[in-house]
């Protein structure tokens, strides 16, 4: 049966005794600038919940929707205040004890990486979270909490700080890990910490979350990931569901220099990424060299679905980002599809050699 299209939301819109979309333009020159590039999201988000007001929902639909529009909005203003920080979000139990050589592990790692200036992102609660928060500090520190009857309250680090936002739905809550993570650490843990690892493998492996480095860390000796990689490879790469390269996406490590030295080394070159329409761009902080860029053209030609790389200056398209505008752009019109491919370029990329002089 042919698709045909559920208007009757806006039907219910058009024919109200009101002229409710002139009300939600009045509404959007009080409230907003009247310069603002986002006044058509904005009006998009009011229309949306007039929606949801003339359908009248039942109450625990529209709860859900309060509850995260001002979850959301919330976290949205404290992190905005950090926009420009790098910052790294750790995973692990909380169930680690303190004298734990994994505790102690994660502590060494929260300091190396506020050593870095980089500030540690985790759930605020106790074991690996507790650790690292420890270890970085409260002023390279955030939690995300998250509301549960058990085991979550805020570690000693943040709890009652600006540094601390807590959350009602674990799917908020992971949103802001992965949207505000320039890396992640990965320590051993249990369902919850797989459950993070595979969701931001599955994010990057699919393209709805930007490439970072994606670091298994555990304690000399131990196996705890190894087994996991050894079963990833049997199962997942010998019966073809995933991408042999997908593995790319993962580095395994075994104290937290490494950890660290991984994070800095993947920042090297490679600054950030975006899509500009059909053109996939890679800000540089060093250009690449002519003998460089050759190479990548023909070893990596296989990511592009057609021409190869360019290197170029910010466009017009990328005016928002003003701060950006003196880096070099690596541009190309990437398949959209083997990210274990292309984090094997961006290692390319960050090869010293490579760089221009």
């Amino acid at each position: 049966m042919a698709y045909e299209p559920d208007d009757y939301l806006s039907r219910h819109v058009q024919t109200s005794e009101v002229d409710l979309p002139s009300k939600v333009d009045e509404l959007l020159a009080l409230a907003a600038p009247g310069n603002s590039p986002n006044l058509p999201l904005y009006r998009e988000m009011l229309t949306t919940v007039i929606h949801m007001a003339q359908a009248d929902r039942n109450r625990w639909d529209a709860k859900i929707m309060l509850q995260t529009l001002r979850e959301m909005e919330h976290a949205f203003g404290v992190l905005e205040q950090l926009k420009r920080r790098r910052k790294v979000t750790v995973f692990g139990s909380a169930r680690t004890p303190v004298d734990h050589p994994l505790y102690r592990q994660a502590r060494e790692l929260g300091a190396l990486l506020a050593h870095h200036d980089l500030m540690v992102i985790t759930g605020a609660g106790g074991g690996i979270m507790a650790a690292a928060h420890e270890g970085a500090g409260l002023e390279n520190s955030l939690g995300f909490n998250i509301t549960l009857p058990f085991e979550q309250a805020a570690n000693s680090t943040v709890r009652g700080s600006h540094n601390l936002l807590s959350f009602h739905f674990f799917f908020l809550r992971k949103l802001f890990f992965v949207k505000e993570a320039d890396a992640l650490v990965l320590c051993p843990g249990g369902f919850g910490t797989l459950d993070e690892a595979l969701e931001v493998l599955t994010l990057i492996q699919t393209g709805k979350s930007p490439l970072v480095p994606v670091v298994l860390l555990d304690q000399p000796g131990g196996s705890y990931w190894e087994d996991a990689l050894g079963f990833i490879r049997r199962q997942l790469g010998d019966n073809g569901y995933i991408l042999p390269t997908d593995l790319n996406l993962l580095h395994l490590v075994y104290s937290a220099e490494e950890a660290v030295e991984e994070i800095a080394r993947f920042y090297g070159n490679f600054h950030s990424s975006r899509w500009l329409k059909d053109r996939f761009v890679i800000r540089l902080n060093h250009p690449l060299s002519d003998v460089a860029l050759a190479q990548l053209t023909r070893e990596f030609a296989g990511l592009c679905k057609e021409g190869g790389f360019t290197q170029q200056a910010s466009c017009e398209q990328e005016r928002d980002e003003p701060e950006l505008r003196h880096l070099t752009r690596l541009a190309f019109a990437f398949n959209g599809r083997d990210y274990g491919r292309l984090r094997a370029l961006l290692n390319a990329v960050n090869a010293p050699e490579n760089w221009a002089t």
